[in-house]
């Protein structure tokens, strides 16, 4: 019942945030004389706060049209790759470049947000490489027939994709796709197959949850996994094209990191308003967008989510050298020829500092001169990936150690 309750509460609130939305559409227009009262700023503001309550469940577009390269500004273009049930590979496929560019592939986190929360790590690297990204689908309108999706299927997608891109490529894994990155890399490595990449970049990857536990490891550990079969677990309503599969809905993940930060994000709305009254509609636009892309969210396959907080979470089977893709034991330990380098934030309170540095422990085999460690002062989980210090900061090294080792 707790996805029927949820959409229930939201299908009755719909009439109220649409009759918002057209009253402030109208306070909004260019009124003579009135247009700038006080009054009418500060009641079309109230009017879109109540409009944008909520959350979205459509993946929002990339929107990435052009990329300046060499002084050049040159077409943008998505192009499928691959297709899966839960997945589409897509290609950011540059017109007209000159040179032939190194192959990045970007898995986005499958944790709740739509791959266009990447947007801009995908636009930071565009300029430098030939960008690819995992596209994850709304397991919701995934149709039962495609069958289960759990975290052995995420690393037999990761092998097939690195065997579709085999070459010149480098990986970055964001959050929680560090774990199925690095097996697949290992696993590929074990085989001798050619298509191991030549660097693995993961970025705030939960490795080793025992150090330096965080809020959301802890839960994961305090729990059994018959409390979150119970408490997290829900069927889709039959609405939708994934009808009774079983999910964890992306509106609980968002409400529990929310939660999190719940002072930081309140604190958010209310500059929103107050920027709304006084017309600063610059840094209005900003939280919007910010905003647009965070409340966007997407079931989870039931199967993923809790075999990940099993064995990634409670086992700690990776960093513990009991890890299995199906009953084939995964050695880190076996990769000699794929870089590595590892990006933490210093402010991290998902994905805490040190987690992600365990893997350098792992790869045993792999030479010190191909591995390196970052970590970025004052930023969160968020700003490992994106913002200025992503852009500035952390890219800087991201890009100059794959043309190091690529």
């Amino acid at each position: 019942m707790l996805y029927e309750t949820y959409q229930a509460h939201r299908d009755a609130f719909a009439p109220v945030r649409m009759f918002a939305q057209t009253v402030q559409g109208v306070l909004s227009q260019p009124w003579p004389l009135v247009a700038h009262h006080p009054m009418m700023r500060t009641a079309a503001a109230a009017c879109e706060m109540v409009a944008r309550a909520g959350m979205w469940h459509e993946r929002p577009a990339f929107g990435i049209k052009t990329v300046t390269v060499g002084g050049r500004v040159l077409p943008v273009e998505e192009a499928v790759v691959a297709r899966h049930p839960f997945c589409t590979l897509l290609h950011f496929r540059k017109e007209g470049i000159a040179a032939v560019q190194p192959r990045v592939l970007v898995v986005a986190p499958l944790s709740g947000h739509f791959a266009t929360l990447l947007r801009g790590t995908v636009e930071t690297l565009l300029p430098d490489f030939d960008v690819y990204v995992t596209d994850w689908q709304n397991a919701r309108n995934v149709p039962m027939l495609y069958g289960r999706f759990d975290l052995d299927d995420h690393i037999a997608l990761m092998i097939s994709h690195m065997r579709e891109l085999a070459g010149d490529l480098n990986v970055i894994a964001v959050c929680q796709t560090a774990v199925p990155v690095l097996a697949a890399a290992a696993l590929l490595a074990a085989d001798g197959d050619p298509a191991q990449p030549r660097t693995m970049t993961l970025m705030g990857g939960p490795i080793d949850t025992r150090v330096n536990p965080t809020a959301v490891n802890k839960l994961a550990t305090t729990r059994s996994l018959s409390w979150f079969e119970k408490n997290v677990i829900a069927a889709v309503p039959a609405r939708y094209p994934g009808a009774f599969r079983r999910v964890y809905p992306g509106f609980l993940q968002l409400a529990g990191f929310m939660t999190m930060n719940l002072d930081r994000h309140v604190t958010a709305h209310v500059d929103l308003f107050n920027h709304l009254v006084r017309g600063d509609g610059e840094s209005a636009t900003t939280t919007r967008k910010f905003y647009d892309e965070y409340m966007s969210v997407m079931d989870l396959p039931a199967d993923f989510y809790i075999d990940t907080v099993k064995r990634v979470f409670q086992d700690h089977a990776l960093p513990l050298g009991t890890f299995e893709w199906r009953s084939q034991p995964v050695e880190p330990a076996a990769i000699t020829r794929t870089a590595l380098l590892t990006v933490e934030g210093e402010n991290d309170d998902i994905c805490a500092v040190g987690q992600t540095a365990a893997a350098h422990g792992l790869l045993s085999g792999l030479k010190a001169s191909r591995k390196v460690h970052h970590v970025q002062a004052e930023v969160g989980h968020y700003g490992v990936f994106n913002g200025r210090r992503w852009r500035t900061e952390i890219y800087p090294k991201v890009r100059e150690f794959i043309l190091a080792h690529g």
